[in-house]
């Protein structure tokens, strides 16, 4: 404690009494000592300062082009390609178009799972089967506890819905309210083009993304989240719970381009292919997402190539 802490502190002492009774205040570094780290002899806690609260990391600046080719032609209808330490928006075809994206729900189902919970909590498996048809799943069973880190392996690497709804009913309490735990967390990274009535993908009225919306998403995932980076980066995985057994990666980019490292691929019928993918090289990560896109590796590739030769940071 300083010494005008001791003296606010004595001051308060004698408000409670009489000044009569405080007598003359004694200074001395070892009367102000024996305050430290308890109270005064009147019961008044001493007056604590408030921690100092450190600036903001500062946001990096995007990468400068440097090079005069134009962005390459991929097949699909909409693309964002996102400087990963900025956050700049390197590319854009229809960035913002409103589109069904399939599983690339499953990285805001994941990103309100470490939010609110806790990889390492157990967790018995809640949902109905029959509510889930030609469902891509991880393979677990209502009853089943599994922790909350192999149900995120389980919904990203083969892009289980069973995973999905059950964290869903796990981590919300039930199915709709963790949906609109989703919306809230679209709100809450301040993105404009989604909306999400199921925390699997399947096609639903009312149920959309943007590539600009998947890709921002996934960098705050990666930014924040290391159990995040962890999980979009594996290649495949062994569960451990009520059963064990290993599950795969169905995303093809990791592997297939140097750097890879994550994150989401999806396919509906009304969505068709919808990929957002990850690579960092020299420290510098670029996300690329494309909707409805043709094949998932060789319209990607290409945009990652664009940037890593036309730009510098």
């Amino acid at each position: 404690m300083n010494r005008r802490s001791f003296l606010v502190g004595l001051v308060v002492a004698c408000a409670q009494g009489s000044l009569d009774a405080c007598g003359s205040p004694d200074l001395s570094s070892s009367a102000i000592s024996q305050t430290v780290g308890g109270s005064l002899s009147s019961g008044v806690t001493p007056i604590v300062p408030s921690p100092t609260v450190p600036p903001p990391t500062p946001t990096p600046s995007p990468p400068r082009k440097i090079g005069t080719a134009s962005p390459p032609t991929v097949s699909g209808v909409s693309v964002a390609v996102i400087d990963g330490g900025s956050g700049a928006l390197l590319y854009g075809l229809s960035p913002h178009r409103r589109l069904p994206p399939a599983s690339l729900t499953k990285i805001f189902t994941a990103l309100v799972a470490l939010e609110y919970g806790n990889p390492r909590q157990q967790i018995t498996v809640q949902f109905d089967p029959s509510q889930l048809p030609d469902s891509t799943l991880m393979g677990i069973h209502p009853g089943e506890t599994y922790s909350l880190e192999d149900l995120l392996y389980g919904l990203m690497l083969p892009s289980g819905n069973d995973a999905a709804v059950a964290i869903a009913n796990a981590i919300g309490g039930s199915e709709e309210h963790f949906v609109a735990m989703m919306n809230d967390e679209v709100a809450r990274l301040n993105l404009h083009d989604s909306h999400f009535v199921n925390p699997h993908g399947l096609d639903a009225p009312d149920h959309y993304s943007s590539a600009y919306d998947l890709a921002m998403a996934s960098r705050f995932g990666m930014q924040h989240y290391p159990e995040f980076r962890k999980v979009v980066s594996t290649r495949n995985w062994i569960v451990h719970g009520s059963r064990s057994f290993r599950i795969e990666n169905l995303n093809p980019f990791l592997g297939s381009y140097p750097g890879a490292d994550g994150v989401k691929i999806g396919f509906t019928d009304n969505a068709a292919r919808t990929i957002v993918a990850s690579a960092t090289r020299n420290g510098h990560q670029v996300l690329v997402a494309v909707m409805k896109v043709g094949d998932w590796v060789s319209n990607t590739a290409p945009l990652f190539d664009w940037v890593y030769q036309d730009f510098s940071w």
